[in-house]
């Protein structure tokens, strides 16, 4: 098995100076922390919060991705919506950065734009410790009964 892709095996503080092209323009990526947690939503559902402190093309930010249950097959999506375009390609360039895979960009009719995730994301993050914890206890909680 290779030892970088296990669950867990690696800490967010070791992506740095990663460099990912997305949509043709390079990126460099320093993350600077993170973690997880589980809440409540109003309507009683399970999220899963992801919070990254990065810094991308020397922008430090914030980042959210929540991760929800959506559809008949209950399928994983995580979702992070985004006013400003350039915070668009460097939320993606983080995302590519630690999962691998670049997500998918919706611009909405009301000028937000939304980033969306889904399960091959979320098995790239629980490669990081911060997070591996988290994810598995939402995957029990929320997986098919």
């Amino acid at each position: 098995m290779d030892r970088g892709r296990e669950v867990g095996s690696l800490r967010l503080t070791d992506v740095r100076g990663a460099e990912v092209e997305v949509d043709g323009r390079r990126h460099v990526v320093d993350v600077l922390g993170g973690g997880a947690e589980l809440e409540k939503s109003w309507s009683g559902r399970t999220l899963l919060r992801i919070k990254i402190k990065a810094e991308v093309d020397g922008v430090r930010r914030d980042y959210e991705i929540t991760f929800g249950r959506y559809g008949k097959i209950n399928a994983a999506v995580g979702r992070a919506y985004i006013r400003e375009e350039g915070d668009v390609e460097r939320l993606a360039a983080l995302i590519k950065a630690l999962t691998g895979r670049e997500p998918k960009v919706r611009r909405m009719k009301n000028g937000k734009i939304l980033l969306e995730c889904y399960e091959g994301h979320l098995e790239g993050f629980a490669r990081y410790a911060e997070l591996a914890e988290a994810i598995a206890k939402w995957l029990e909680e929320t997986g098919r009964r």
